[in-house]
């Protein structure tokens, strides 16, 4: 395809044409249509292209992943494509290939000749090198991408948190834990990653719910399975207990995802007249509107009840004190799994401090190790895998810093 003609392709983009307002394309087509226009216009838009190829970097990726997200008719139809989409498809791939191949000096030559005025005087002016083409070059081929790697808004992340007004947001710097930084509670690892590899299969799965005391893992062992499986279309949302209101709406936009979630509800806990409470019930189990296949809840408590009760509220005859036992039970009920995360002893305290000194490289003999282990956490008022990652921390800052 000929410079010149890029221009007027791109107005015929159609299966993917919504990246016509992606920044860089709408340079490219800016700086191709000043070609029609004049030296100085042709200048300015030029001038501007090169500082968006610039501070981008890798040009390919990012219309990469232009198209990875883009939501068009093609991953729309994705089941059975007609020819008439699938060439369609192919013809905007060649318009978004054509803009790749093209190299500063391309647009420069092609100023010269149709500019009198910028011959013999483009010397020095900037330039940037082609990009690589697009790992697919026709429609079918792209179909069998998505196919493979999904497509849409939740392909530009693996963690979303929901924001007021129930917006969703990428999380920008998600937490990298993985579960080998996660040593002791073997058995409470295993009973999670089984029912999430069920999951990840389409098999039976359940709701879990994970209650114990802080500093246990709790949230770090879901985002860290969640890591371990992102490459298998697994995605993690966050969803405020206080914005559990929203969840009918996320529901929607996750069941037409082709992805698979954890909808990740963190500290759980609820006073008896919050009516979040009553709401998290129906949406899990017993309303009108069932979860989505491709969408299971995982949700982290200190409390096994998920409800804070007072003393008054265990007063009263027989018949009052076991409503209120019912009630608090009600929600935590709804989750087919409650794993419960408890302070580990002794014993499993120094083999996770042990681990984590042996992934950080801390050289100790261990019984000293142990001493000053076990000192920082009589100081901290507990033993908890936290307690363990904050000692090592300490240690190797004051390492650190004594050898400064």
């Amino acid at each position: 395809m000929m410079h010149k003609q890029l221009a007027t392709h791109l107005q015929f983009l159609s299966v993917l044409g919504g990246l016509t307002e992606h920044p860089l394309v709408q340079r490219y087509r800016s700086a191709l249509e000043a070609l029609r226009s004049d030296s100085t216009a042709f200048g300015w838009e030029y001038g501007a292209l090169c500082e968006l190829v610039y501070r981008i970097g890798d040009v390919r990726q990012a219309l990469l992943e232009a198209v990875h997200c883009d939501e068009n008719a093609l991953n729309a139809r994705l089941s059975d494509p007609s020819a008439w989409l699938l060439d369609a498809a192919t013809h905007d791939l060649a318009v978004l290939n054509g803009l790749l191949a093209l190299s500063g000096s391309d647009l420069l030559a092609d100023a010269r000749a149709a500019f009198p005025d910028l011959r013999g005087c483009t010397e020095g002016m900037p330039d940037f090198p082609p990009s690589g083409s697009l790992p697919f070059s026709t429609g079918a081929a792209l179909a069998a991408y998505y196919r493979e790697n999904g497509f849409g808004f939740f392909a530009r992340a693996n963690a979303f948190a929901v924001q007021r007004g129930g917006t969703l947001q990428p999380v920008a710097y998600p937490d990298p834990i993985r579960l080998s930084d996660l040593p002791g509670y073997e058995r409470q690892k295993k009973a999670i990653l089984t029912n999430t590899l069920a999951f990840l299969a389409g098999r039976s799965a359940n709701n879990i719910l994970l209650y114990g005391d802080k500093g246990t893992g709790k949230s770090s062992t879901v985002k860290a399975i969640v890591n371990e499986y992102a490459t298998r279309g697994l995605k993690i949302v966050e969803l405020p207990p206080r914005m559990v209101i929203e969840f009918p709406k996320l529901c929607e936009r996750i069941a037409a995802a082709p992805f698979r979630f954890i909808v990740f509800l963190d500290d759980l806990a609820f006073d008896e007249a919050d009516e979040n409470f009553a709401a998290l019930k129906a949406f899990i189990e017993g309303g009108l509107a069932g979860r989505p296949e491709n969408m299971i809840i995982y949700a982290t408590s200190n409390r096994r009840h998920l409800v804070r009760e007072s003393f008054s509220s265990r007063q009263g005859d027989d018949i009052h004190l076991r409503d209120t036992l019912e009630t608090a039970t009600s929600l935590s009920d709804r989750f087919g799994l409650e794993i419960t995360f408890s302070v580990p002893d002794k014993e499993e305290y120094l083999y996770i401090v042990d681990e984590l000194a042996a992934g950080y490289g801390v050289a100790l003999p261990a019984g000293e190790l142990h001493l000053l282990a076990e000192r920082f956490a009589l100081r901290r008022n507990g033993r908890s895998p936290r307690i363990a990652r904050q000692f090592i921390s300490q240690y190797l800052a004051e390492k650190h810093h004594s050898e400064e």
